[in-house]
């Protein structure tokens, strides 16, 4: 059994760079390198992992990929690109050589408008995708799943992969409509889902293990075991949790399961989703 850490990152800070990352996450202004991960996958019993995208930019994309081709336990990398771009088909002819660039990925959760991923020159840079074998990553909130929704209904041939579950409101408890939604966005069978960015929306160091339950049964009732992956979210997972028990949510979360539903989650169905080579 092949064991995959489907979602993590890695980056050189600067504070021009990441932005993102304000003073309520001090613990994450520092640099994240393969020499950081490795350990822990290997102390968590992981192969390997995938690398996602943490800036909008080409530069960012061939860097990762670098850091692919050097450490072989980088398995894939979702990268960027921009998508509504007029020379969007060149940029992934290019990309295509690399053999680990897996999917890409847009922050479609800080566009102003929610709706900006129906806009025509986003949907086609979508459409030529499935072309180059690429999945695409889905970071959003819940309020954007309906929306969603409406974008995978005119793509069926294009492979989706939803991170963080769409970020539900586990801090507080609350299930609808994101459970709703969930469900009809998982009635594509194109669109699989990372178990991953779970505890940076629970109560940061604060919350327990019974926290998730609700949240991961009804993505394993939505989309079933075969289309669902497990992912820390290093470093980011930091903020709340370390990576042992970041993973660990879903590691005792899929012991209900049978063995070849386990392999799955654990790496298997990140491995065929993301069209990964076998080491």
């Amino acid at each position: 059994m092949i064991r995959i850490d489907a979602h993590q990152h890695f980056w050189k800070y600067t504070a021009a760079e990441y932005g993102w990352i304000n003073e309520q996450m001090a613990v994450l202004q520092s640099d994240f390198l393969p020499r950081d991960l490795r350990p822990l996958l290997d102390d968590n019993g992981f192969d390997g992992s995938v690398a996602v995208q943490a800036r909008q930019s080409l530069e960012e994309t061939n860097w990762l990929l670098e850091l692919a081709e050097e450490n072989n336990f980088i398995r894939g990398v979702v990268g960027w690109v921009d998508l509504c771009s007029t020379q969007l088909r060149g940029q992934l002819e290019e990309l295509a050589s690399h053999k680990k660039l897996v999917g890409v990925r847009h922050v479609l959760q800080d566009e102003p408008d929610d709706h900006f991923m129906t806009r025509p020159e986003f949907k086609r840079g979508i459409a030529q995708l499935a072309e180059f074998g690429f999945a695409y990553d889905l970071l959003l909130h819940p309020r954007h799943l309906p929306v969603v929704a409406q974008l995978v209904q005119g793509f069926p041939a294009q492979t989706f992969v939803l991170d963080h579950l769409a970020k539900p409101g586990i801090a507080d408890g609350t299930l609808e409509p994101w459970r709703r939604d969930i469900r009809e966005l998982a009635k594509f069978p194109n669109v699989s889902s990372k178990l991953s960015g779970m505890v940076t929306e629970a109560r940061w160091k604060q919350w327990r293990p019974n926290d998730f339950r609700p949240y991961l049964d009804v993505v394993l009732d939505a989309f079933g075991p075969s289309r669902l992956m497990v992912g820390s979210d290093w470093p980011v997972c930091t903020l709340s949790a370390d990576y042992a028990h970041a993973v660990g949510i879903v590691l005792d979360f899929v012991q209900q399961l049978t063995e070849a539903e386990r392999e799955g989650i654990l790496g298997g169905n990140c491995a065929r989703v993301y069209r990964i080579a076998a080491a």
